[in-house]
């Protein structure tokens, strides 16, 4: 496996404002002033429960008299190179994240969750098929919209966390399977959990989404931590700060470009590199009064 040269880092002050003057025509962010380069911020990594209990948290609504979640947040200063311009160094296989630029869309409005399904899904299949080798099956799960607006129903998670584990990962095959045979035929193959993640009022100027390469990672930085839904419990993973991470993002994204980031792997070769730990950050060069970042990310099982 091999690990991205790091980018050197930068005061943040230093960090060169561009303006984007064709942004995609749907965006809302035209002629804001767009931070680039290396920048540092606070990134909210794992604190255990102060009682030394297994870590959780709820997915909705926490039971009356129970916290949201019971382990903490420790803030570390990180810095994040800006991996605009050198997008072609880093693939899933070494690094757990890729990017796919210049995709056109024909959902609009990310307004209707049934309309996303039948518009949006298949665009994120075939983007899937062409830029992920080895596909034979594509199975899309869900998806959530974040924005970063008042009284929003999900707000970007300025925490840093993985998605899913290999013990949820398996999970989600058995639940999005139907046949249960088929299932375990599944199971002893390759597959793999892929978010496809883009904004939807790009360039994207606030909150920011950081990832790490992870190939950078130990397996050691990584925390179970029990997803409890109202009628089932998942897994995720909190991340410990390292300071060996390499952490990185892509500056002023847009509505055409795409990030993939793979939280699981089951092929041993490069399964260590199958899960990318990720973030919201406040970018401390955001424009005043710029607008709150909105952003879709679809979830895909993989297999082959």
């Amino acid at each position: 496996m091999t690990t991205a040269a790091p980018l050197r880092a930068t005061p943040a002050h230093q960090a060169e404002l561009i303006y984007e003057s064709t942004p995609d025509a749907s965006s809302k962010n035209q002629g804001t002033l767009v931070p680039r380069g290396p920048v540092t911020s606070n990134l909210s990594f794992y604190a255990p429960p102060a009682d030394g209990s297994k870590p959780h948290n709820y997915v909705e609504k926490a039971p009356a008299g129970q916290p949201q979640r019971n382990f903490g947040d420790a803030w570390v200063p990180v810095t994040l190179g800006d991996i605009r311009g050198r997008e072609s160094d880093f693939t899933l296989d070494n690094n757990a994240f890729a990017t796919v630029s210049n995709v056109a869309s024909e959902e609009k409005d990310f307004a209707d969750d049934e309309h996303i399904k039948v518009v949006y899904y298949p665009e994120v299949e075939q983007l899937l098929r062409e830029n992920v080798p080895g596909i034979n099956r594509v199975i899309l799960f869900d998806h959530t919209i974040r924005r970063a607006t008042k009284d929003a129903h999900r707000a970007p998670v300025t925490r840093v966390h993985i998605d899913q584990t290999a013990t949820s990962a398996t999970a989600r095959v058995r639940q999005h399977v139907e046949d249960a045979a088929e299932a375990e035929k599944l199971l002893k193959g390759r597959y793999r959990i892929i978010n496809v993640w883009r904004p939807l009022n790009g360039p994207v100027v606030s909150f920011p989404l950081g990832f790490a390469d992870s190939a950078t990672v130990s397996d050691e930085d990584l925390i179970p931590v029990e997803h409890r839904y109202p009628d089932r419990n998942g897994e995720t993973a909190a991340v410990k700060h390292n300071d060996k991470q390499g952490w990185y993002y892509w500056s002023g994204m847009t509505n055409e470009e795409r990030l993939l980031l793979k939280c699981y792997d089951s092929d041993e070769k490069v399964g260590r590199w199958g899960r990318v730990p990720h973030t919201a950050f406040t970018d401390p060069r955001t424009p005043e009064g710029a607008p709150g970042r909105e952003s879709i990310e679809v979830r895909a099982l993989v297999f082959g």
